[in-house]
């Protein structure tokens, strides 16, 4: 890669913008791109950092072991450098404020070992209550020498304790690398050290966990140096570097360490040593461009380069993503609610939004209100209430008309036959009995009942007897259907009012206001229904349908034409005689007037039997309409969008307005977190914006 690339002024604007966006805190909400360094303790991970800089990090107890490192390399005409802290948002505002305000000793030679000491301080860092931070420390450092390039040095992992570092610190600190690891935009450099065998050092196999494609990992070996030459190990950690063992899309790097006897000597001694160590032996089987520090710096920045015009699309979408989402929290949050009048406006609106959007729904008018969603998900059709209602009532229709009697009166063979698609689809069906059976019960059940009437007529009243039992199942028919319309308006309602509103005042509307109203709607409605149900349960059967009648002469005359048929099938009355047809209707007349029935209790309890099914059919779809207009939606639906309005909010007492709409401690913080991360995301896209328009002008030139 050419300098005039490396060096270039977009390539810095491009790293300085990513910068900008992460000292502000955007991390908190968005992944950026990024190099994190990380491998384990004492491995050698310092020594990169100082390659890479020029600048001597300290060894013993470092900023690595204690916590994440921010290094920022920018090539300028003249030489510089700024320490500061970058506090963990979670802590709270006073403590950030107290954190980013430390100073740190920057007189020349700039001593990283004491500013270490600083940060540990500043954090609260005392090897024992607390031996790791989430803050991070933020080196920068400018001069003629230094590559357009940002990483973050990660705590080096390790397993067995001490005691200046615990058991329980190795997971905290692996929790920390983790965390890094997994971001899908970050670059890992997997630094290893030649000293060990890489099967067993434990970067290696997190890297290959959470990017098991490699393609965001670049291998770092250090301390080639150690290996015997000549060794299976030194040619196993060539094979290593060539990507023949663990294969990374990015490849591998090498890279020589000071050791003990040269940890004091110039960064340029450092790089001529290096050099002259990796131009020889087993090493020059490698590219240049894997070997030294010389070729790492432009490699890593332009990695970084290249991550971030690959990730920029999906950064404006994330940042413009989060601004919707706080503006759509601070439009549910509403106006700060200082003052009565404030709370008192506040559910006001809360009101006016319940009301249209119950409205909406009641009316099944979903599609210009984004509160429905997707009708083809579940929360989006239970949201759509009218619908609900209306399939719920289709389907108490249809079980009311199959499981509606409490037994099936059927005509023989035939008949079963033919009503067997009738039969309702759960094992509890009703249980069925042959007309003739039937008949048979009811002529016993009219002695038992003898009136003043003629022999061969029978008491209208039985009716209301056989009636009365046969519609049993409604009762429960009916019950489960109005609970399962209850739980759905109960469903939508709190739906509505979370849409609206915020929590707990969602809590207090619901608690205080709707839930009262709907236990009286609730009672009301199951007052409706016993008044329908009533009269087919304790009165006499009163109707003045024509269809009665039409039903029980319907059925008499398809009975009647049945036996006539049969008789005459079985007669013998017609006959072939020579080819000849002999109708003989004299046989054919007696043998109708034999099926004619002669027990007339009999024939006055069929004709009871017909009244009765008549009647239930007639009383069946009274109650079925009734059930649905006069019960579920005159009692419930339609009185939906007054549960809680404006008219509501107005005849409120001040006292109530202030416990419903009163700012909670809880609220107050989210709305100053949300404006918080709206603040930085909106600011976050302006320079995104900029970092567009870079990162155009950069393919140009590259395609140019």
């Amino acid at each position: 890669m050419a300098p005039t690339n490396l060096l270039s002024s977009e390539h810095r604007d491009l790293l300085d913008i990513i910068d900008k966006l992460r000292s502000g805190g955007i991390t908190r909400w968005v992944n950026l791109p990024e190099i994190i360094v990380c491998g384990d303790q004492s491995f050698g991970k310092s020594s990169v950092l100082e390659a890479i800089s020029g600048m001597s990090f300290p060894t013993k107890d470092n900023l690595c072991t204690r916590f994440a490192t921010e290094l920022i390399l920018r090539r300028a005409n003249n030489t510089s450098i700024n320490i500061s802290l970058n506090p963990d948002p979670a802590r709270p505002e006073a403590e950030q404020l107290r954190l980013r305000s430390q100073k740190f000793d920057l007189s020349e030679p700039v001593d990283l070992g004491k500013a270490v000491d600083t940060a540990k301080d500043a954090m609260g860092l005392d090897g024992t209550k607390k031996g790791f931070s989430t803050d991070i420390l933020r080196i920068e450092l400018c001069g003629p020498a230094q590559p357009h390039l940002t990483m973050v040095d990660l705590p080096g992992l390790f397993k067995a304790g001490n005691r200046e570092q615990s058991e329980q610190d190795a997971k905290l600190v692996k929790e920390l690398v983790m965390g890094y690891m997994e971001r899908p935009r970050s670059i890992i450099l997997a630094v290893v050290s030649a000293k060990s065998d890489f099967a067993l050092q434990e970067i290696t196999a997190l890297a290959r966990q959470l990017d098991p494609d490699g393609d965001r990992t670049l291998g770092l070996i250090t301390k080639p140096d150690t290996l015997d030459v000549g060794s299976d190990s030194e040619r196993a950690y060539l094979e290593l570097a060539q990507n023949k063992d663990v294969r990374f899309r990015l490849g591998w790097h090498v890279l020589k360490n000071r050791d003990y006897f040269t940890r004091d000597t110039r960064a340029t001694e450092r790089d001529k040593a290096e050099e002259e160590f990796l131009s020889n032996g087993i090493w020059t089987e490698l590219e240049s461009n894997q070997l030294g520090v010389k070729t790492l710096r432009p490699r890593l920045s332009n990695v970084l380069k290249d991550q971030i015009l690959l990730h920029l699309p999906d950064l404006l979408g994330d940042v413009v993503s989060g601004i919707l989402q706080c503006n759509a929290t601070l439009a549910r949050l509403g106006a700060s609610r200082a003052t009565l009048s404030d709370q008192r406006r506040y559910l006001g609106k809360v009101g006016q939004d319940f009301s249209m959007l119950m409205q909406a729904a009641v009316d099944g008018e979903y599609l210009s209100h984004s509160f429905f969603g997707d009708s083809r998900s579940d929360d989006g059709y239970r949201r759509r209430l009218r619908a609900v209602i209306q399939n719920t009532l289709i389907s108490f229709e249809e079980r009311m008309r199959k499981e509606g009697k409490a037994r099936v009166i059927f005509d023989g063979q035939s008949d079963e036959a033919e009503k067997e698609s009738d039969k309702p689809k759960n094992k509890e069906h009703s249980p069925r009995i042959s007309r003739s059976d039937y008949v048979d019960e009811v002529k016993s059940l009219m002695r038992r009942n003898r009136g003043r009437e003629l022999p061969g007529t029978w008491n209208p009243m039985i009716i209301v007897e056989l009636f009365r039992d046969q519609c049993q199942p409604w009762k429960n028919i009916i019950g489960l259907c109005i609970a399962e319309i209850i739980r759905a308006v109960r469903q939508v309602t709190s739906s509505i009012l979370e849409h609206v509103s915020v929590g707990e005042i969602t809590d207090g509307i619901l608690r205080d206001i709707i839930n009262p109203k709907m236990e009286i709607l609730t009672q009301n409605l199951q007052e409706k229904v016993s008044e329908i149900l009533h009269p087919h349960y304790s009165g006499h059967p009163i109707t003045y349908n024509h269809y009665l009648t039409d039903t029980v002469q319907k059925a008499q005359e398809q009975r009647y034409l049945s036996t006539v048929e049969a008789a005459l099938r079985n007669s013998g009355g017609i006959k072939r005689i020579n080819n000849n047809t002999h109708v003989d209707y004299g046989v054919m007349a007696r043998a109708i007037t034999q099926q004619v029935e002669r027990d007339m209790e009999r024939v006055a309890s069929s004709q009871a039997v017909d009244y009765m099914e008549a009647y239930y059919k007639v009383a069946l779809k009274s109650v079925i309409d009734s059930i649905a207009a006069l019960v579920v939606e005159a009692c419930l639906i339609q009185k939906l969008p007054t549960l809680f309005n404006a008219d509501t909010v107005y005849d409120l007492q001040d006292a109530d307005v202030q416990g419903l709409a009163g700012e909670s401690k809880e609220v107050l913080e989210e709305r100053t977190r949300v404006m918080q991360k709206l603040k930085v995301l909106q600011s976050s896209l302006h320079d995104l914006k900029r970092l567009d328009k870079c990162g155009a002008a950069q393919s140009q030139r590259a395609s140019g």
